[in-house]
């Protein structure tokens, strides 16, 4: 039996192995697996170009050389992730712009410009192209793939490989008795395997700490915990920029994280009433929604406070670049602000955002986030008394579970799938008994 959760194949009733395996490289596509005795050398195919033909964009925009990298011009369909496009997919020297299919080619520099890095392209004034002229763009790109090394029921180890996509490959299924030993990153264009696209399975799961006495819910949102036991209504407010607005997942209403994290404390509450509301601003942080003035849709005092809530959540990875000090000063007004309501607080650790803003040149070995809002975050709340949900904790060990975080990312960037989204929810739940 198996079951599709959050965009992963789970296998139910799987083997377990009694060690992590070794895996190693032994040539350019050639990767040797050791476990349980057994071992085996599996070649892993390179990744799959795929050819598009005659692309019509119907109006192409100027290039913005100014612009971010995935919008300097209009991004080509097979590169496209979500809202932005996947960089390094787009094969640079494949690209051809024409008038009609098959017919005149324009040139590059002087009727276009493309962001070949992230796969853009966009009209040059006074250039060939017009202003409403459509055009035809042929083009060469490489999706990713998680091939997956497996320990089969009759102690065979096999290389089962995944299917491409762009942005967002997920490992091949496992059969009922099978042991997922590694996953191997084949992400586009990639020249020849490197140690870095190795992910050998050291954990099947995040390893939870043992419940502590009291647990952290008792001793930081007392009341609403209180609340919660007594059967009684308890209004929980999710706050946050464009990964609490979520609506880039698919069915939000089921996948944003306050949704999976308030359906899963309406199973261990079931006597409780428990309402849900959401205040999210795309692109924002907190200090955007104390700088809206009265009246603002998004207006601090008027959308988060006067709603009065039982309990917030917040989350904000665009308050990420955030110091200590920063923090001690902004978060500690809030604190200040939640409390004069009456309201308790949870705060939330960010996901993993892309590797190079975060200053990471691997996705391998990255237990620690870098990052020094984190870091300020984890000593505020406990120097404060308030209550942490670690997500950061949680998508730092992602590959030791054999998953590359950002192949979580909806946009190649810094929103979560429904997995990824899960994370959250499985950190909040965390602090509850």
């Amino acid at each position: 039996m198996r079951q599709l959760v959050f965009g992963v194949w789970m296998a139910a009733a799987t083997a377990v192995s009694a060690a992590p395996a070794a895996v190693a490289l032994t040539g350019d596509w050639q990767v040797k697996v050791e476990a349980d005795g057994v071992a085996a050398t599996v070649t892993v195919d390179g990744p799959e170009a795929v050819k598009v033909a005659d692309e019509k964009i119907g109006k192409l925009p100027v290039f913005n050389p100014g612009g971010a990298e995935y919008a300097r011009g209009e991004k080509l369909a097979g590169v496209r992730a979500q809202e932005c496009s996947v960089r390094y997919a787009l094969d640079p020297d494949s690209l051809v712009v024409r008038a009609v299919p098959c017919g005149e080619t324009f040139e590059r520099g002087k009727d276009y410009e493309a962001e070949l890095t992230w796969g853009c392209v966009g009209r040059l004034e006074g250039g060939k192209i017009g202003e409403a002229a459509p055009v035809y763009v042929s083009y060469a790109y490489g999706p990713m793939r998680l091939d997956a090394v497996v320990l089969t029921a009759d102690k065979k180890i096999v290389l089962r490989k995944g299917v491409p996509h762009v942005a967002n490959p997920v490992p091949p299924a496992l059969t009922a008795g099978e042991t997922r030993l590694a996953n191997i990153w084949v992400t586009a264009r990639l020249p020849k395997l490197a140690e870095a696209n190795l992910f050998p399975v050291l954990e099947s799961a995040y390893p939870e700490s043992p419940k502590a006495s009291p647990t952290p819910a008792e001793k930081t949102i007392p009341k609403t915990l209180a609340k919660l036991n007594a059967g009684g209504k308890v209004r929980i407010l999710a706050w946050g920029d464009s990964v609490t607005d979520g609506g880039f997942v698919p069915e939000p209403e089921k996948n944003r994280w306050q949704e999976q994290f308030a359906r899963r404390l309406r199973a261990r509450y079931p006597k409780a009433e428990i309402v849900l509301m959401t205040e999210a601003w795309g692109g924002r942080n907190t200090d955007s929604y104390r700088n809206e003035p009265p009246g603002s849709p998004k207006n601090y005092q008027e959308k988060v406070l006067d709603l009065k809530p039982d309990l917030i959540v917040s989350e904000f990875v665009n308050d990420a670049w955030l110091s200590e000090a920063d923090v001690v000063q902004r978060y500690g007004r809030i604190r200040d602000e939640v409390k004069a309501i009456g309201a308790e607080w949870i705060i939330l650790t960010p996901h993993y955002v892309r590797p190079d803003w975060m200053g990471l040149s691997s996705e391998k070995g990255i237990d620690e986030d870098p990052r020094a809002y984190v870091k300020a975050l984890r000593k505020f709340t406990a120097e404060n008394g308030l209550a942490l949900a670690d997500g950061s904790l949680r998508y730092g060990r992602l590959w030791r579970q054999g998953l590359p975080y950002s192949t979580l990312m909806m946009n190649n960037i810094n929103h979560p799938n429904p997995h990824g989204m899960s994370l959250f929810a499985d950190a909040l739940m965390a602090l509850f008994p």
